[in-house]
């Protein structure tokens, strides 16, 4: 008979609240039962309450290390409402900021999954390499993270001329850094053998659970927003999708790594259209938002992010839905994790590179009837109103018995 073993909510290896439930047989995961709703923070319904331009200081927050990903979708999607054309100095801003934050993104995502396999070499190394690269996104941004760069219609900050030989100066290095990372991984018997046909998540699969990004493309499944849907200038300069073919935790780590490689020759393309371009054409004039709705979409690191926009002709959104990545790839630990053993379990759900707090939502499902229903923000004070009460009960039950 199988037996089960939580993981979380508060774990060392979850870098946010998430429960895991492992059922397993002996060493061996039969089943995995996932529980979201430990950090929900009510970011669409906060949007409704902030105007137009406030809204991308909001949503950057969602996740720090997708900090331009969500204000990019949400300006986007803006910008369909409005039916405005970006300057063009601005879309190359906008795409070196996006394209820096990805090599943040998975370089970050490299070093932790070192550290979980216990190689802290390579854990050290990328937080090394990393730190040059924060650097210049201050730069560029202004900020090391939380860019607030983003805005309807463009950008907030100009791209000075002479941070761009110091961004191709640390390109050329990371450049280098990253095959030396790259290499360290593909040649490291110790990785082989702990992520090799490990957590495999099949082509087949991917359409089934609409896996995105770097989970989709390890399996051979070729989708990327920035090529399939282009935006900004990113029709403009020439990358490639990279793929690889068995979905196991090594070919999402060599994704991951190889992307680092197209995001260097996206940037280095910007940097050199953007100096054809007007200094300070940076935003369009955006008087007022019409009624209607607008979707707007960008490829994040961690795949396709998606933000919906609905106005009634005032200044704030009256509808703001967000679908994050991570809503998708987290489902596809239902396959990947069982028939794998349990010391392995933590390291296949930390592939997908999970951004919990992106993904959390509540909603209400009655089992018995099937009946669902959207909460409220009252019926959310309410709840928590009497949870706090039960626990306070509870506690002042247990004083007593003492």
């Amino acid at each position: 008979m199988a037996k089960k073993i939580p993981i979380g909510p508060f774990h060392p290896i979850l870098e946010e609240p998430e429960f895991f439930e492992l059922h397993v047989e002996g060493e061996r995961v039969v089943k995995i039962d996932q529980t979201i709703g430990w950090s929900h923070r009510g970011i669409e319904l906060l949007s409704e309450h902030k105007t137009w331009d406030q809204v991308p200081f909001l949503v950057e927050r969602i996740c720090g290390i997708c900090s331009c990903s969500h204000p990019y979708a949400y300006v986007k999607a803006v910008e369909d409402l409005c039916q405005v054309e970006v300057p063009l100095r601005a879309q190359f801003i906008r795409c070196i900021a996006a394209e820096l934050e990805r090599l943040h993104s998975h370089l970050l995502w490299t070093g932790l999954a070192g550290h979980f396999l216990g190689y802290n070499t390579v854990f050290m190394w990328t937080w090394k390499f990393r730190e040059p690269l924060l650097d210049v996104l201050e730069a560029v941004t202004g900020n090391r993270n939380h860019y607030a760069v983003m805005r309807p219609g463009g950008v907030r900050r100009d791209l000075p001329a002479e941070e761009i030989p110091n961004i191709l100066k640390l390109l050329d290095r990371l450049e280098k850094e990253n095959d030396l990372l790259t290499k360290a991984i593909v040649d490291d018997p110790v990785i082989h053998a702990r992520t090799k046909g490990v957590g495999v998540f099949d082509k087949a699969n991917c359409r089934l659970y609409g896996a995105l990004g770097p989970t989709a493309r390890s399996a051979g499944y070729d989708i990327d927003a920035r090529r399939d849907h282009p935006m900004d200038a990113y029709d403009k300069v020439s990358f490639k999708v990279i793929l690889c073919e068995h979905g196991d935790v090594f070919d999402k780590a060599v994704v991951r790594q190889l992307e680092n490689f197209e995001s260097i020759k996206i940037i280095r393309q910007c940097l050199s259209l953007i100096s054809d371009t007007k200094a300070g054409d940076i935003c369009a004039e955006i008087r007022e938002v019409p009624p209607g709705e607008g979707l707007g979409m960008y490829e994040a690191p961690r795949g396709e992010v998606l933000h919906y926009v609905r106005s009634n002709g005032g200044n704030m959104p009256i509808r703001h839905k967000v679908r994050a990545p991570s809503f998708n790839n987290i489902l596809t630990n239902n396959v990947s994790v069982p028939g794998n053993t349990v010391s392995d379990a933590g390291l296949i759900t930390a592939a997908v590179d999970p951004c919990y707090s992106c993904t959390e939502r509540v909603g209400v499902v009655d089992c018995r009837s099937g009946g669902r229903r959207v909460l409220t923000e009252a019926d959310i004070v309410r709840l928590s109103h009497e949870r706090t009460e039960e626990i306070r009960r509870r506690l002042a039950a247990e004083a007593g018995r003492e």
